[in-house]
């Protein structure tokens, strides 16, 4: 089993609909028995709430599924448990390596280089912008996706 962290600030907005969306590409391409996503925070701001209203809006208005959920916060623990830990943002970064004490096997990367770019996702928490949110983690799942298929092959 693949396993993938997505990982942003509060885990209510960006890391959960990456991890809503990159299970959606995983179901409709029949590998959900291989691949498994959830998501993180780096603080604990969040912790139990769930997921923001505006990423459910939109994730509801492109079809993909959002249960309720509660937040938590990524651990040192994470980072031999996942094989990828993905971060939304270069702040995000920073924290997800302060928390795991290094990236020595190099798992931790910004979601948005899967997609060729080194920008961050724009919190939408602060822009209420969901849409150009959804945009860029869309571009970069499917760039993830199409990363592991061509590793696998």
């Amino acid at each position: 089993m693949l396993k993938i962290l997505m990982v942003c600030h509060g885990n209510i907005c960006r890391s959960p609909m990456a991890e809503y969306v990159m299970q959606d590409l995983v179901r409709k391409e029949g590998l959900e028995d291989w691949i498994e996503v959830a998501s993180a925070a780096t603080s604990r701001e969040e912790i139990g709430n769930d997921v923001h209203y505006g990423t459910k809006t939109k994730l509801a208005e492109v079809g993909i599924p959002c249960p309720r959920r509660a937040a938590r916060q990524m651990t040192k623990q994470d980072y031999a448990a996942y094989d990828y830990l993905i971060g939304m943002d270069h702040y995000n970064i920073s924290n997800m390596t302060r928390i795991c004490g290094g990236d020595e096997a190099g798992k931790i990367h910004l979601l948005l280089e899967y997609a060729g770019e080194t920008g961050d996702i724009a919190d939408p928490w602060y822009t209420g912008n969901f849409d150009v949110t959804y945009d860029d983690v869309l571009r970069g799942c499917k760039g993830l996706l199409k990363e592991i298929l061509n590793k696998s092959r």
